[in-house]
């Protein structure tokens, strides 16, 4: 009798790592749209938000849940929209490596932040694990001081998608992906429109804000939207409801090096890497075959 639910927690727990890579392969496209799009940052994820909202409401329409239910799908959106305006703002103020890079960080805040808003001890290995990938990011950190301020905002980005993680894994609890996400896009939207007018007077643009995409920045937004959105954000909340925040987010630190690899071979950033930024990838991606080890084993 023991057997048998142990196997299927077994499959549960494969099938959410394949879901969960999936989702990593095609968030390596995030960054890349981040460059190949000329808009702001602002107008890229207000945009991407938009489009999202709309593929969703065909696909799903608008299925009933409680306010309460609604209210912390919107607030988990609003975090996620934060994140990618520092996101993309990291990646304008640097570059699509040093953008990517410092969401490996995203696995230190999630070992910090989900034992304090879950009520649970610290898991020493997760700490382990976590200042592996800080010891990877700070050997990148030395590459050059020109891209402090894309790092610095970089970093913030990943501790608020840490949050938008471990809120998301307790806010999508008995409700199809599908329309987690769809009251996520549409939730954020709104209160996107409302955080935009205030970021840009901390931090105004230099590009113009409010346009309208066309041409290849409505093509490359489209396919944003459609791809490294809803099918991304899909595969990672079904991969949440198997595995443990902690380990999906770790397991993001391998994003980065899908998208170092393209941004080598498209935008030509290779010839701006030294030899501690090696060092630092292979840091990365030891502390994220340890968790995965670890989270198998267990």
């Amino acid at each position: 009798m023991t057997i048998l639910p142990l196997r299927r927690k077994m499959s549960e727990t494969r099938k959410g790592f394949v879901q969960l890579h999936l989702s990593v392969l095609l968030a390596g496209f995030t960054g890349l749209f981040g460059r190949l799009i000329t808009l702001n940052e602002v107008d890229i994820v207000w945009y991407r938000m938009l489009f999202t909202s709309a593929i969703l409401l065909v696909f799903t329409g608008l299925p009933r849940v409680g306010w309460r239910k609604f209210l912390q799908l919107s607030g988990c959106g609003a975090l996620l929209g934060f994140h990618w305006i520092l996101f993309y703002g990291s990646i304008k103020a640097s570059n699509v490596s040093i953008g990517v890079i410092c969401f490996s960080l995203i696995g230190f805040f999630t070992a910090l932040f989900e034992p304090l808003l879950f009520k649970r001890r610290l898991s020493g290995w997760e700490l382990l694990f976590s200042l592996i990938t800080v010891a990877g990011v700070l050997c990148i950190f030395s590459l050059d001081a020109r891209y402090r301020y894309g790092i610095m905002i970089g970093v913030v980005s990943s501790a608020v998608c840490a949050l938008y993680a471990i809120c998301n894994k307790k806010a999508s609890v008995g409700v199809r992906s599908r329309t987690v996400l769809m009251y996520q896009m549409s939730g954020g939207l709104v209160a996107m429109s409302a955080i935009i007018p205030v970021y840009l007077l901390f931090f105004p643009s230099q590009q113009p804000v409010v346009v309208v995409p066309e041409g290849s920045n409505l093509w490359f937004m489209l396919c944003h939207a459609l791809f490294c959105t809803v099918g991304m954000y899909l595969l990672q909340i079904q991969a949440l409801k198997r595995l443990s925040a902690f380990t999906v987010n770790l397991t993001y630190n391998l994003e980065p090096c899908y998208t170092i690899i393209l941004a080598f071979i498209i935008f030509g950033e290779g010839r701006e890497i030294n030899f501690s930024f090696y060092v630092g990838i292979a840091l990365i991606l030891l502390s994220v075959l340890l968790q995965t080890r670890r989270a198998w084993r267990k």
